[in-house]
C-alpha cells in the first residue's frame, strides 16, 4: 500500500479558526494495469479525477486536469470561474497530447474547496461525472454530489430503483466529463462549515466495492484521516478491487474566538 499520512492546515476567519486535517490515497486496484485516477489535496482545493479512454488516454486526461487545477491554486484564486478556465486549458492539453487518440478520452472531476472570501466562510462542492463527495455530519452520511450517469438519470426518472442501479450493465456510462467532446461545467453546491464534519471524496472504484454504510462504518471506526483511507482502501481491495481506487478524507474542526 502507498504511504498514507495526515496533513493539517489552519485558517483564520472572522469568527475564529478553521482547522483542517486530511489524507489521500490512490491505488491501481487488482484488475487494472494502469492507474487512470489522479488526486489533488492542496488547500483550499481537494479533488479526485477518474480518467477514461483507450491506451493511456484516461491517465492523460485526469493528470492534465489536476495539473491545471494545481496551477490555479498556486495562482491564489479558487473560484468557480477560475476552475472553469482551468478546465478549458486542461481540455486543450488533452487535445494536443500526442498519445490522446481516443474520442472517448476524458475524466470525471469531483471535490470541494473552502471559500473564505465571504463571511461566513463556506464549502463549495464541484462535480462532473460519477466520482462522489460524501459528508458525514451528525452521524448521517449523505452523498452531496449527483452522479452524471445514465443509471442516475434512470433512477431520477423513476425507471430504475437504487437497488437495481447497483448492478446495471450501464453502470459505467457517464453523461458528463472533462474532455475534448464537451465543454462541461461542474455542478456546484454550497455548504456551511460546521465543526466535526467529515468529507469523503472518491472515485467510483471505492463505491463499486463499498456501500454507503461501509464508508460510514470506516469513518466511525477511524478518527484519523490516514487510518480511515487505509481502512477503506483495504476493504475495497478485499471486496474485489475491480477498478482504480482513490479516496480523500477531509476533517473539519472549528475553534471559536
Amino acid at each position: 500500500m502507498p504511504e498514507v499520512t495526515t496533513s493539517t492546515h489552519s485558517v483564520r476567519v472572522q469568527d475564529g479558526t478553521i482547522e483542517l486535517s486530511w489524507a489521500e490515497v490512490t491505488d491501481t486496484g487488482k484488475r487494472r494495469e494502469v492507474n487512470q485516477d489522479a488526486v489533488l489535496t492542496s488547500y483550499p482545493l481537494f479533488v479526485v479525477a477518474d480518467g477514461m479512454g483507450g491506451h493511456v488516454g484516461g491517465e492523460i486526461a485526469s493528470a492534465s486536469t489536476v495539473d491545471r487545477l494545481r496551477a490555479m491554486v498556486s495562482d491564489g484564486a479558487v473560484t468557480p470561474k477560475a476552475i472553469e478556465k482551468a478546465l478549458v486549458r486542461a481540455v486543450k492539453d488533452i487535445l494536443s497530447h500526442p498519445e490522446t487518440t481516443d474520442e472517448g478520452t476524458g475524466t470525471t472531476l469531483t471535490g470541494v474547496f473552502l471559500d473564505t472570501s465571504q463571511h461566513p466562510a463556506h464549502w463549495v462542492t464541484l462535480n462532473i461525472g460519477d466520482s462522489r463527495v460524501y459528508l458525514l455530519r451528525d452521524e448521517d452520511l449523505v452523498q452531496i454530489t449527483t452522479d452524471h450517469s445514465v443509471v442516475q438519470e434512470l433512477v431520477a426518472a423513476g425507471r430504475l430503483s437504487p437497488e437495481e442501479a447497483e448492478n446495471h450493465p450501464y453502470g459505467n456510462v457517464i453523461t458528463r466529463a472533462v474532455g475534448p467532446s464537451e465543454n462541461a461545467k461542474p455542478d456546484y453546491v454550497r455548504l456551511d462549515v460546521l465543526d466535526g464534519d467529515r468529507f469523503v471524496i472518491c472515485s467510483d472504484g471505492l463505491t463499486k466495492e463499498l456501500t454507503d454504510y461501509g464508508i460510514r462504518h470506516f469513518l466511525e471506526q477511524n478518527a484519523d484521516p490516514a487510518d480511515a483511507v487505509r481502512s477503506m482502501l483495504d476493504a475495497a481491495l478485499e471486496n474485489g478491487g475491480r477498478d482504480n481506487i482513490t479516496i480523500v478524507v477531509l476533517d473539519v474542526h472549528r475553534v471559536a474566538d
